[in-house]
């Protein structure tokens, strides 16, 4: 069974999910990554080219790929998991785990970052916060406070699958 690390941008998905990769002995796979390579260009260029709808149906594709591998930790992209088709995608063979981050502490991390599309205005980006983060809870099989270093939250997520 995997364990899938979803949460809004800036929560700490990936460095999480690396770090308890590491705690647990299981393989770490980013889905945002693993998109990126198959493409040969960023995630952003993706979206510039392409469009939005474009990059769901990869990220779709993407995340039944994922769940046919074998307990792995996947750290899955910030909106992958407000679509229905990619937590039942997903939930075949892996335990979702939300990273419940504050938006200040989002905001924090994330600083002036170029990298991120959906970023550049704040007000935007606290109105997709505040959209998204209701359809997190309802895929979430476990509900962690992402305001914590990541090491502290690695570590709350592997004595839950102990």
């Amino acid at each position: 069974m995997n364990i899938v690390l979803c949460g809004f941008m800036g929560s700490g998905k990936t460095v999480v999910g690396n770090e308890l990769s590491k705690i647990m002995g299981r393989k770490f796979v980013d889905t945002d990554e693993l998109i990126e390579q198959e493409q040969g260009v960023a995630i952003k260029a993706i979206f510039a080219t392409h469009g939005e709808d474009y990059f769901r149906d990869l990220e779709f594709e993407c995340c039944k790929k994922v769940s046919e591998l074998k307990n792995c930790v996947v750290s899955t992209g910030g909106g992958a998991l407000t679509f229905e088709r990619n937590v039942e995608a997903l939930k075949n063979n892996g335990k979702i785990v939300f990273l419940d981050a504050s938006f200040d502490v989002i905001c924090d991390r994330i600083g002036n970052s170029n990298n991120r599309p959906l970023f550049q205005d704040r007000e935007k980006a606290r109105a997709l916060y505040d959209e998204r983060k209701s359809k997190y809870l309802h895929a979430a099989d476990y509900v962690v406070n992402g305001d914590m270093s990541a090491r502290k939250t690695a570590m709350e997520i592997a004595e839950m699958f102990r």
